[in-house]
Formats: structure tokens, C-alpha cells, sequence
């Protein structure tokens, strides 16, 4: 059964090819080069927020739930390791009602595979907080998005409620 549908998936591309409709890889994305070429790739001048964190302005999130974006300026807070996250000099709850910032939510101070409480302490699997929250900016947008985010809680466009929800619909 495996060798037919491997005999049908060269049939149905030698016929693209007989036909000529390949695509070329530069002619496939948003940079216009071809995806084997890392040495043409310019990255777009970009206007990070220069705030300083306190001064600037939050985005809403994208979606319930979504990271929220890092709303001030990151000079001297990275690279972000285990053993220095500047982040957490800010973020951690403890600390988060002094400086006026947001607090992690508690799905970041609980390890989510066990379920276990950390109780105040950032999970080890979340120390690199700009694997999910990126920079604000101000940016052309390359293709536009009518996409309007729905909130099914009061301030999901400001807070997450992923703990109460995360095992809705499990059984």
C-alpha cells in the first residue's frame, strides 16, 4: 500500500513537472530570495519601543491567552540565561506591586508537565522569557489582517487566565 502511494505521489509530481508549474523557492514567501541563501537575507530597519520600562505603552494581546509583547526598551537586560534573567528583577510577584509592572501569571511559577506548584518561584522551563514575549514596534505591516481577537473573560486582553482554563474540556 506504502509503494502505491509513493508510485501516486511521483506521478502527481512528475505531472507538475511535465507541466512546468514549479515554483521557484525565491518566488515563495515575503523575501523574495531563495531559501537555501542566508547571505542575501537584510534584516528590515526596525522601530523597537526606546522606552523605558515604567514609560511605555502596553499593546493589547493578540489573542486570549496570547504572551504579551515586551512593552519598554531591552538595552542591558539581555542575553537572558538561568543564571541571569533581568526580567525577573521586575516581574516575579514579589516585586511586581513595588515597580508597577505586571506580574508573571502563576502558569509560569507551576511546572505544567507535573502540575507542580513552585510556590513563588519561576519554572526552569520558562527562564527565557523572549522565547514567547517579543519587543513591541512600530513596523509597515508587509500583509495586511483584518483578524479582530475575541476575549471570553473581563480583561483577556491584558491578563491570562490560562490556569483556570488549561484542562477545560479534559477528562
Amino acid at each position: 500500500m506504502k509503494f502505491i502511494k509513493s508510485l501516486a505521489m511521483l506521478s502527481t509530481l512528475l505531472s507538475f513537472a511535465v507541466a512546468g508549474t514549479f515554483v521557484d523557492d525565491s518566488e515563495i514567501g515575503l523575501r523574495k530570495i531563495s531559501v537555501k541563501d542566508e547571505n542575501s537575507v537584510t534584516l528590515r530597519d526596525v522601530n523597537y519601543s526606546a522606552q523605558p520600562a515604567g514609560l511605555s505603552t502596553r499593546f493589547d494581546r493578540a489573542f486570549e491567552n496570547a504572551p504579551p509583547m515586551i512593552p519598554h526598551d531591552l538595552d542591558g537586560l539581555l542575553p537572558i540565561t538561568t543564571e541571569l534573567n533581568m526580567c525577573t528583577t521586575c516581574h516575579l510577584p514579589e516585586f511586581a506591586n513595588d515597580v508597577g509592572s505586571t506580574p508573571v501569571p502563576k502558569s509560569h511559577l507551576v511546572d505544567l508537565r507535573s502540575g507542580e506548584d513552585n510556590e513563588g518561584v519561576l519554572d526552569g522551563s520558562r527562564y527565557n522569557c523572549v522565547q514567547c514575549h517579543t519587543p513591541q514596534a512600530k513596523v509597515n505591516i508587509a500583509i495586511q489582517n483584518n483578524f479582530k481577537p475575541e476575549f471570553f473573560y473581563k480583561d483577556g486582553n491584558s491578563s491570562s487566565n490560562l490556569m483556570d482554563i488549561l484542562n477545560e474540556g479534559v477528562k
